[in-house]
Parts: C-alpha cells; sequence; structure tokens
C-alpha cells in the first residue's frame, strides 16, 4: 500500500512539470550560463588592463554570477513546474524527502556561499590560510570556492567548510600585503651594518609598496645548539601577485650584499678579515 501511495505522489509531480515550460527552462538555464561566461570574460579583460582595480572588479563579477545564477534557476523552476495546490501536497510527501535527502549538501553548500559573500570573512583575491592550503581565492561560487595555491594548484572547497572552521586572511580585500623574509646571521657580527644592508636592499626593490613603511627587526633564535641573529625584512608588496618574486629577488640581492661587507651569515665559514673600522663608517 506504501509503495502504491508513493507512485500516486510521484505521478502527480510528474502531471506538474510543463512539457512547454521545460524547453523554456532549459533555455532560461543556457543563457544564463552564456552570460556568467561573458561577465567573467569581461572582468578578467578589465582586471589584466586595471590593475589597480584587479580585487574590487573580481568581487563585482563574484556578486553578478551569484545574482545571474539564484535569478536564472529560480526563473527556469517557474516556467517548468505548475505550482497549483496538488504540487504543493504532493511536494510534501515522499518524493520531497528523496530528493531533500539529495540536494541537502547543495542546498547547504548555496546558503553557505550566500553567507559568505554577506558576512565577507575573505574577499575574491584574498590570500587565504585554510587548514594546511594557502592560497589565492579565486573564485567564491555557488557550491565551493576555489584558490590557487603557491604551487599553482587548484584546489576547491565546498562552501560550508568555511562556516565550521577557521580561515585567515592575509590582506583581506587590499592589493598589497605584508610579506616577512629572514636572514640569519652569526652572533659576533656586526648587527648595525647588517641592518642597514637589509634595510636598503628592502626599500630599494621595485615590488616593495612605500605607502606603508618597512621595517628590519632584530633578534635572537636558537637555531640546533648556536644561538644566532635573525633579521626580519618585513615589507609590503605593491600587489600579492608579486609576493614570491619579491622574496625570490630580496634573498639574493641581500645575500651577496652581506657577503659584500664580509657578514657572516649563521653556519657560513669565515671568508677573510672582517672590515676596519673605517669601512664600517664608510659602509
Amino acid at each position: 500500500m506504501e509503495s502504491d501511495a508513493d507512485l500516486v505522489e510521484s505521478a502527480k509531480l510528474i502531471e506538474t512539470i510543463q512539457a512547454g515550460g521545460v524547453l523554456s527552462g532549459v533555455a532560461i538555464l543556457a543563457v544564463t550560463w552564456l552570460l556568467v561566461r561573458l561577465v567573467t570574460a569581461v572582468i578578467e579583460r578589465g582586471g589584466s588592463r586595471y590593475v589597480h582595480r584587479r580585487l574590487l572588479l573580481n568581487q563585482v563579477g563574484t556578486l553578478l554570477r551569484f545574482g545571474f545564477y539564484i535569478g536564472g534557476m529560480a526563473a527556469a523552476t517557474a516556467v517548468s513546474i505548475n505550482l497549483s495546490r496538488e504540487v504543493v501536497l504532493a511536494l510534501t510527501g515522499t518524493v520531497a524527502v528523496t530528493v531533500g535527502f539529495a540536494l541537502k549538501d547543495l542546498a547547504s553548500s548555496i546558503l553557505a556561499g550566500l553567507t559568505l559573500i554577506v558576512d565577507r570573512p575573505f574577499l575574491v583575491g584574498d590570500r587565504v590560510k585554510f587548514g594546511d592550503l594557502y592560497g589565492e581565492v579565486v573564485t567564491i561560487g555557488l557550491r565551493s570556492v576555489r584558490l590557487i595555491t603557491e604551487d599553482n594548484l587548484l584546489v576547491t572547497i565546498p562552501n560550508n567548510k568555511f562556516l565550521t572552521e577557521a580561515v585567515g586572511s592575509a590582506n583581506h580585500g587590499r592589493l598589497d600585503m605584508a610579506v616577512s623574509v629572514q636572514f640569519f646571521i652569526a652572533l659576533d657580527q656586526d648587527i648595525g651594518l647588517a641592518k642597514r644592508v637589509v634595510e636598503e636592499c628592502v626599500t630599494s626593490s621595485r615590488y616593495v609598496y612605500l605607502g606603508q613603511p618597512p621595517c628590519v627587526r632584530v633578534s635572537q633564535c636558537i637555531l640546533g645548539d648556536v644561538t644566532a641573529v635573525r633579521l626580519d625584512a618585513e615589507a609590503h608588496v605593491l600587489d600579492m601577485k608579486y609576493k614570491q618574486d619579491y622574496q625570490s629577488t630580496l634573498t639574493e640581492r641581500a645575500l651577496k650584499a652581506l657577503r659584500e661587507k664580509r657578514i657572516l651569515l649563521h653556519g657560513e665559514a669565515p671568508r677573510g678579515a672582517p672590515l676596519s673600522e673605517g669601512e664600517r663608517a664608510a659602509a
């Protein structure tokens, strides 16, 4: 008897689907998909041309894509299904429960995506830390967030994961981002000279945003069984996409400059006589 009731409810549900409306619904979904592709292409081209507005354009594109997807699905559903009293009653039965279980994960991800858009714990273009992953958020979609790691891996994470786990944003909607590079020198070296050398390398870097003053902090640390001096060179890069280029060029230039000033790095063997007092003053 129960199976007969299920069949009756299924038949009622099938009868509510309007044959002509299905084609219209498919057409609406196709137009929605084309609009989303068009918006994405325009945003990418605009971001390449107006670099200083890249993050803002990406955020606007995310809102537009969400709006097109939600509106397209609602319109396609409206023209395809006749929501009469019989339909509502049919949707309260076993068929609705079955469909609900099948779509509950998708529905929760869509609601989570809307929450991310409204609450804004991070934005498209942000560098985020999520669990063991670190990378740039490239899209916030209906179902998932996609980010590109520093190893150029495209990672897809369901939206609802971000509602229950901690996530950190390094720049939160800004193009510039703080980046730190560490250098370790021997404890008996001229710390003041080493600091000045690193500061000069930082401030002369073409990737550094001088609107946020860079700094070099000095501290002691234990490496193995030996005490060393750590120089933390912190600066804001003009655009977060330059992070790795900045770290690479700064490391290369600073190490070369320190060696030219005969400053021993941690664990490095002596290369010659240290600088005289006159040479230090000239440096």
